[in-house]
């Protein structure tokens, strides 16, 4: 599916809420994210939009008829379930009417835009949820370069298995532990061994974060029935920034044969705004080329819709703030800067391949990029590569460093797409601290 703009991507178009055109806002008239909350008025949960400095509360411009008949139900909702399960005939539609409705253009001075200012909430105001009931999270591997310097910090000689060029590789994660972002992350206990002595049960020593990009399913399909590729993009409904915690030394004792249990799933932090893939269409970009070589994806993994756009030219920062650099008013300090383009697999070729033996995926539902690596050392996604299991320390411009995360430390990520002749969207923040073990 080749991804399509109209009046909605337009960068000149400007917002009559004037904190939306500043030119370093995450949340411009050009982006439109989705997100529930509570605050602001009512202490119930409900969906809003996020405009600027101000969220647009769905249910109350659904409550004022404000909304197209068929989208106004969904929006009453406390997640966003019921609207993924609409699809993308009716995103758009919602999409474009908000547009107009906050455009400086469209919803000009008078009484309509009185009533869409009485649905709108201080951001300050209100108190960020998960966005949707996830009913089933599934974290990838979709990184070459993640891989391979994993990989070979294991298996030098051999850091990628034989099936990684061919297969998108993936497990089942804990929706349970998965919280908004700013919830504090308890150290784990599990079992560990070092050397030839016995496993220990204690506080995990080893503690990382993953810098990953998450997709939020939306109509999904039947047990027993199988999405092509050409239709996937229509499936995924947009992105938010995922923090996968893992506590290293737990996966390294336990990840064989089935893979990390304890390691992976104690916590995952998301952010809370959910940026459409069609607020993104302009930052859509064909995947790298493969290199010489490499087996190109099988019959059901491929589109040329897919081949031709189905990367996404997004910046993804981590930032960390220590127990000391927030006594002494520092601000965090950037760890790495990536971009999501250079990943091997697309989102596309993920929901693809999950639901190519039937898997049934249903609305809300969660797709874990897996750690976003890029081919420089400075992008690397997780402490693991960037300190070689905690060989090389991570110096800290305050002078502490950093092996793994320690008490108190505080792990920020953020994303954002820019490019010339095209408004910047952001994607927000996904935040977390570390708390001491229980």
């Amino acid at each position: 599916m080749t991804p399509t703009t109209n009046f909605t991507h337009d960068p000149k178009r400007e917002s009559w809420v004037a904190a939306a055109n500043s030119p370093v806002c995450d949340f411009p008239l050009q982006n439109l994210p989705y997100g529930a909350f509570r605050g602001g008025g009512p202490n119930t949960p409900r969906l809003g939009v996020a405009i600027g400095d101000r969220v647009l509360d769905l249910c109350a411009a659904a409550d004022a008829g404000l909304l197209p008949p068929e989208v106004s139900r969904p929006c009453r909702e406390p997640s966003l379930n019921a609207l993924l399960a609409l699809g993308a005939p009716a995103w758009r539609t919602l999409r474009a009417t908000l547009s107009t409705l906050l455009g400086a253009d469209t919803c000009p001075s008078g009484a309509s835009r009185e009533r869409v200012a009485a649905c709108l909430v201080p951001l300050a105001e209100a108190t960020m949820l998960l966005p949707s009931q996830i009913g089933g999270y599934t974290d990838f591997y979709a990184s070459i370069h993640h891989a391979t310097r994993v990989g070979a910090l294991f298996r030098p000689e051999n850091p990628l298995l034989p099936n990684y060029k061919w297969v998108p590789i993936g497990y089942h994660g804990r929706t349970s532990s998965i919280v908004p972002s700013g919830t504090p992350v308890r150290r784990p206990h599990g079992q560990t061994r070092g050397g030839a002595d016995d496993p220990v049960f204690g506080p995990c020593r080893q503690l990382d974060y993953e810098l990953e990009l998450g997709a939020l399913v939306g109509p999904g399909n039947r047990q027993g029935e199988r999405l092509a590729a050409s239709d996937a993009a229509a499936q995924l409904f947009g992105v938010v920034l995922l923090n996968d915690w893992s506590a290293r030394d737990l996966q390294a004792w336990e990840y064989q044969p089935l893979g990390p249990f304890l390691a992976k799933n104690f916590a995952t932090s998301i952010s809370p705004w959910v940026v459409t893939l069609e607020a993104l269409a302009p930052f859509r970009v064909a995947p790298p080329p493969r290199p010489a070589g490499d087996p190109a994806p099988l019959p059901h993994l491929a589109d040329a819709g897919d081949a031709a756009a189905g990367a996404l030219d997004l910046q993804l920062e981590v930032c960390l703030q220590t127990e000391r650099m927030r006594a002494a008013g520092g601000p965090p300090h950037r760890v790495s800067l990536g971009n999501f383009q250079s990943m091997y697999w697309t989102l596309a070729q993920l929901l693809t391949h999950h639901a190519s033996n039937g898997c049934n995926l249903e609305p809300g539902d969660l797709l874990g990029s897996g750690t976003v690596s890029g081919p420089t050392a400075d992008s690397a996604g997780c402490l693991l590569e960037l300190t070689a299991r905690g060989a090389r320390p991570l110096a800290l411009p305050n002078g502490e460093s950093r092996a793994f995360l320690e008490d108190g430390d505080e792990v920020i990520l953020r994303g954002w797409a820019e490019r010339p002749g095209v408004r910047r969207i952001g994607l927000g923040e996904c935040r977390g601290r570390i708390l001491p073990s229980a």
